[in-house]
């Protein structure tokens, strides 16, 4: 074991048994905070005041339900020695409100019963929907492409750009535990019941692993990248998995949506180890939405998204950055360790040599300290060379126009589950310059697609039928307009930015909606 991982792994052993030991006293204050007794002289002042009042005075911080809470609403701060449970109600003025403590937050939620469980074959289409944003707890920004999941089961999703999220539990998973992640940052974990029907803003608190820095430079970041490579059939397992997912592609031309796709799938994801069996595809239910006229002389599609999503899983279909054929090509430094859930990751950073002259990677991969597991790549085709690729990424119709890339970024996670790891979430951001001969401005557009993972299953996966799969290597199909978050069901499926549901929203065509290709 280096120096590195035993003080990373004496670290966490201190602070499981640091827990462990303040347990009982953890939770006697947990349950005791909301009796304790505190009193205020602040006089009148707004809702939301009140609360960083007596977040400064308790140490403890507030999630809760944005719709429940006027934070302008005036208040009258001034209490004598009165429990924090009869201030809170005070200043709430709704008894239909209940306060839980989980660690160092107050939840405040509106009181719902428990779904009925019913014991017929439909029990499991039975769902209430768990809403909400993720946001940074010092800056308050949103945390993009964060994990939202069930903690002891195999479903959930991320995070759009702007940290929203929406996620359906069946009725006989009320009793589970609603687990957020996001790299850097300390995990939230908050009871599904306490979360059903609420739209919460939960705070993620970023927490630093203080490693001195010359235990950093000691490590040998293509040592870490061997290692994760041949550890790959252990993390990810060596038996095929069924897995939901859903899709969505968009082109903006300027600031103008000019497409807009999206779907539910089912994957044959097939086993990490060797196998001559590539993934499968099928689409369950699609839709798509078409801005483009006869009069729109320029436009483009994007190539292949689907089939793009299978090869970014990079574990899988080994990214050439961590190939033993390919390494060669690049430089490597480990740039920091980070908290992700209960355990550290390496941050190594990585870039192709100045002497290779074909268009490669540069970004950071993130790597379990204890298994070794790839958690997280953040990556781009080298600026500098991208315009090799011109005719790489997209299909367009229109002729007399120059069309190249300037830019092609992409994310791509993982999420454990029982101790084995999945596909989690993928995420290609792409911007093109298009240039008609002979004039002199261009025209900028952006490309986008991701892939969510809202469920998998280990249980009774089959291979699909020849005639069941998509074409995943086509443009994916042509269809829409106007947006009804109400066609997806019970569906799971990644929320619209506020700026893309607007520009759906303004869209004046016809919607179609379609279960095949």
């Amino acid at each position: 074991m280096s120096s590195l991982n035993g003080y990373i792994l004496v670290r966490l052993q201190a602070i499981v048994i640091f827990i462990l030991l303040n347990l009982p006293q953890n939770i006697y204050s947990q349950t005791s905070i909301l009796d304790s007794l505190f009193s205020f002289r602040t006089g009148t002042t707004k809702t939301g005041n009140a609360l960083d009042i007596i977040t400064k005075k308790t140490g403890y911080n507030f999630t809760y339900d944005s719709r429940l809470l006027d934070v302008e609403k005036k208040t009258v701060m001034t209490f004598s020695n009165m429990n924090l449970r009869g201030i809170l109600k005070s200043i709430m003025k709704n008894d239909s409100l209940v306060y839980t403590v989980i660690d160092k937050y107050i939840i405040i939620s509106k009181a719902v019963n428990p779904p009925a469980v019913l014991t017929d074959s439909l029990s499991r289409q039975k769902s209430k929907s768990i809403t909400g944003l993720i946001i940074d707890e010092e800056t308050k920004e949103p945390l993009p492409f964060a994990t939202i999941g069930l903690k002891n089961k195999r479903k959930g999703t991320v995070t759009n750009y702007t940290g929203e999220f929406g996620l359906n539990i069946p009725s006989d998973f009320y009793s589970d535990t609603l687990s957020v992640s996001f790299l850097g940052y300390i995990r939230r974990d908050i009871p599904v019941k306490q979360a059903y029907g609420n739209y919460f803003t939960i705070s993620m608190k970023r927490e630093f692993i203080s490693i001195p820095e010359i235990l950093i430079r000691t490590q040998i970041p293509q040592e870490i990248l061997i290692k994760a490579r041949q550890a790959i059939s252990r993390n990810y397992g060596n038996t095929p998995a069924s897995m939901t997912g859903f899709y969505r592609e968009g082109v903006l031309k300027k600031s103008e949506l000019q497409t807009y796709s999206e779907a539910v799938l089912q994957i044959y994801k097939s086993s990490y180890s060797a196998t001559l069996q590539g993934d499968q595809i099928k689409v369950y239910k699609s839709r798509k939405i078409e801005n483009i006229n006869r009069s729109d002389t320029l436009a483009i599609r994007l190539k292949a998204g689907l089939s793009t999503c299978l090869d970014l899983d990079g574990v899988k279909n080994i990214f050439d950055f961590i190939s033993s054929a390919d390494m060669a090509d690049y430089s490597y430094r480990i740039t920091d360790i980070v908290t992700f859930d209960e355990d550290a990751a390496y941050a190594i950073e990585f870039e192709q040599h100045e002497n290779v002259d074909l268009p490669l990677y540069k970004g950071t991969i993130y790597i379990n300290t204890t298994d070794y597991a790839i958690l997280n790549v953040e990556f781009e085709i080298n600026p500098a060379l991208i315009h090799k690729m011109k005719d790489t990424f997209v299909s367009t119709a229109s002729h007399g126009f120059h069309t190249w890339p300037v830019s092609v970024r992409y994310t791509v996670s993982y999420r454990k589950v029982n101790d084995r790891y999945f596909l989690n979430h993928v995420r290609g951001d792409l911007i093109f310059v298009s240039k008609q001969k002979k004039k002199l401005f261009n025209t900028q557009f952006r490309v986008f697609f991701e892939l969510a993972i809202t469920e998998t299953d280990l249980k009774n996966v089959t291979r699909f039928e020849r005639d069941e799969l998509a074409p995943i290597h086509s443009i994916f199909s042509k269809t829409i307009t106007s947006y009804d978050p109400l066609f997806w069901g019970d569906q799971d499926f990644l929320l619209p930015e506020d700026n893309l549901l607007q520009a759906l929203k303004n869209m004046k065509v016809r919607l179609q909606e379609f279960s095949n290709f």
